[in-house]
């Protein structure tokens, strides 16, 4: 396969909140890599007004018939996650690579499945955990992997957003814990992938502890209040398979949330990667400090740098880079992509948590 990968997008609503028309479908648009081949919605008309917005050739309100299609080369899923597990196993039964948003699917056992499926017909996959191959956290984890500054002690994490009295209609159906869209999913499943990415390890023991501390929402467009059992606050302790220990606050709070901080201490130095949103979805600062309590901001090399900043918002540009990764591995290349197989980690890591949380106990993992 040469020139660009034509792909199809399936939940591309163009609704400016909705994340496809907030990441996937302007990344694809500034790509050099992947063009928009068409659009899926539920509706016909809304399809066709995102085929106009952004320049899709092809709109379907059936994605089975865009899989359906031969000059449709691959697909990104981004529908709500209890739709993950479905599309995504019709996408690769029709044989097409495949980027599905994260969580994979609502439960381990979904994303499991997807990943055998798609490693006995040997096709590519792509899962979207895009701080993995965003420019800043690869350098930072070559830093560490090469001793920059030692051997690693412990590592704190945290990521507080905002937001958790009040929000859209369109967002309501995550109150849910079973949906699989929520803080410990998402806030915390991110920023505990990238403290893991970062340290080239695994975690090997944990404690944790779940809590809902907001129990309803307020539906702004429809003022009407949700009743909320996901989780709004996930604490985490532990131990790495390389001897270091970690601790990970993920939070959605009222007010003033801060965004994310993660600092790694070393026997030479401290790194610390800071952010004002979760760690995938930020313009990350970086900072080191060497032999001394003096942190001084760290630049990214160029050559890490493989897709340009086309976008005056930072969502598109993980994206971005994830569609450049992902198109390389279709193309037969090393694409650096985190794949089905590494989202099973990640899910299996959450249920340990919640297994911690609801015994109280220490859980080991591996």
């Amino acid at each position: 396969m040469s020139g660009k990968v034509r792909i199809g997008v399936i939940g591309a609503s163009s609704r400016p909140h909705g994340w496809a028309a907030r990441a996937h479908l302007p990344a694809i648009a500034a790509s050099e890599d992947v063009e928009l081949a068409a659009v899926c919605t539920t509706r016909r008309e809304s399809a066709e007004e995102s085929a106009r917005k952004f320049g899709a050739e092809l709109a379907f309100d059936d994605y089975r018939e865009m899989l359906a299609r031969e000059d449709i080369e691959a697909v990104s899923v981004v529908v709500r996650v209890p739709s993950h597990h479905q599309v995504a196993k019709d996408a690769l039964l029709a044989g097409k690579p495949v980027y599905t948003e994260w969580p994979l699917g609502r439960t381990t056992e979904e994303a499991v499945e997807l990943a055998e499926l798609a490693a006995e017909r040997g096709i590519v996959t792509a899962v979207g955990l895009q701080a993995r191959v965003h420019p800043a956290y690869r350098y930072v984890r070559d830093l560490i992997a090469d001793g920059h500054i030692g051997e690693v002690l412990s590592c704190r994490a945290s990521t507080v957003t905002s937001g958790a009295l009040a929000k859209r209609t369109d967002f309501a159906w995550s109150a849910a814990a079973d949906t699989g869209a929520n803080t410990l999913t998402v806030t915390n499943g991110h920023t505990l992938d990238t403290v893991v990415f970062l340290l080239g390890g695994a975690v090997r023991t944990l404690s944790a502890q779940t809590t809902t501390q907001v129990k309803q929402w307020h539906s702004i467009d429809a003022d009407e209040y949700v009743d909320v059992d996901a989780p709004d606050t996930v604490i985490v302790t532990g131990t790495l398979t390389g001897g270091a220990t970690f601790s990970s606050y993920a939070s959605m709070v009222p007010f003033a949330g801060e965004g994310f901080r993660i600092e790694v201490y070393g026997r030479k130095g401290t790194l610390t990667i800071q952010g004002d949103y979760h760690p995938q979805n930020s313009d990350p600062v970086l900072r080191v400090a060497l032999g001394t309590n003096a942190l001084k901001p760290l630049e990214v090399p160029a050559q890490y740098v493989t897709v340009p900043r086309v976008t005056e918002t930072i969502q598109p540009y993980g994206v971005g880079v994830a569609y450049h990764e992902f198109a390389r591995s279709i193309r037969g290349e090393e694409g650096a992509a985190p794949d089905f197989a590494v989202a099973v980690t990640l899910h299996r890591l959450l249920d340990a948590i919640r297994q911690s949380s609801a015994s109280g106990a220490v859980v080991t993992l591996g």
